[in-house]
């Protein structure tokens, strides 16, 4: 079921590949260097970005003969091996070894942090744990609202402070607050900071030392949430935010029929940071854990 959804997730990046990975083969006995680059194109096409397009049409380029004996066929195989391998990144530490574990969701206005973060405190809840959501998005108007809308639906304790105040002081008085409760985990949805605006990253790096100084370790994790649909602009949210914010995985969402998903390569290459989920709907059950494998088969499965 996941992957079937994945892969309708991924269907826009899949049909611009479709065609150069079907047909450049056909009557040829290797790949020759035109039929290469109009392979490359199409991954420049799909957002793959330049580095690792480079590094696939590489591999397609040490083993042309054996690619053009296998087909198509053998074509989608060994990109699809491949973008796995480049995919899959050392395993996270075990989460929740301190109380509270302390996430900082990060990314610019628009990706879906607050949904994301109302999707993962269903499902921590789900297994057993006891979650709060911390509002420090205190700017931009009916962020606390809707994220205590979520809490609701989810079941999470929840904690924000007055429209405008110092993200840091909301922190601070969330992560008392959620000491005193005894609750496993601590998800704090943060401003959306352009990516540009040098002093909200500050405003980050801030709250990261505040974290540091009410729980051991905090943040233990910081997310970085992406839009698919955006494409490379994605790469340049990625770059700014890993430079402030410590960033320890990724989230992708809209991951829907127009997600140019392609963009994920050149992330995770870039940051040598995990995806850990990826958004496939906008039901609570749509955030699912990151597989490479499906992921790859994805793009390009026939």
């Amino acid at each position: 079921m996941l992957a079937r959804r994945l892969r309708g997730g991924l269907a826009r990046t899949r049909e611009v590949l479709n065609t150069p990975v079907g047909d450049l083969l056909r009557g040829r006995p290797t790949l020759d260097e035109s039929a290469l680059e109009t392979l490359e194109e199409a991954l420049l096409s799909a957002d793959l970005g330049p580095h690792t397009a480079q590094e696939l049409i590489d591999q397609l380029r040490s083993h042309s003969a054996e690619v053009a004996a296998g087909g198509p066929a053998a074509m989608r195989r060994m990109l699809c091996e491949q973008v796995r391998d480049a995919l899959e990144q050392p395993g996270a530490e075990p989460q929740f070894v301190t109380r509270p574990w302390v996430t900082f969701v990060v990314g610019v206005n628009g990706v879906g942090k607050t949904t994301t973060i109302g999707k993962l405190a269903r499902s921590w809840i789900g297994e057993g744990r006891s979650v709060m959501l911390v509002a420090a998005d205190t700017f931009r108007a009916a962020a606390a609202e809707q994220l205590e809308v979520w809490a609701q639906r989810a079941g999470a304790g929840f904690h924000r402070g007055p429209e405008g105040s110092d993200p840091a002081a909301v922190l601070t008085d969330g992560l008392r607050s959620a000491r005193a409760r005894g609750c496993d985990a601590v998800l704090v949805d943060t401003a959306g900071r352009l990516h540009t605006r040098g002093n909200l990253m500050a405003e980050l790096a801030k709250m990261s030392r505040v974290a540091g100084r009410e729980v051991a370790g905090a943040p233990h994790e910081t997310w970085l949430v992406l839009d698919a649909t955006v494409g490379s602009n994605g790469l340049n949210q990625a770059r700014e935010f890993a430079r402030s914010g410590g960033v320890t995985g990724l989230v992708l969402t809209k991951l829907d029929g127009t997600a140019r998903g392609g963009v994920a390569l050149a992330v995770v290459r870039e940051l040598k940071v995990p995806i850990r989920f990826v958004g496939v709907g906008e039901d609570v059950e749509d955030l699912v854990p990151f597989d490479p494998a499906e992921f790859a088969e994805g793009l390009f499965g026939e």
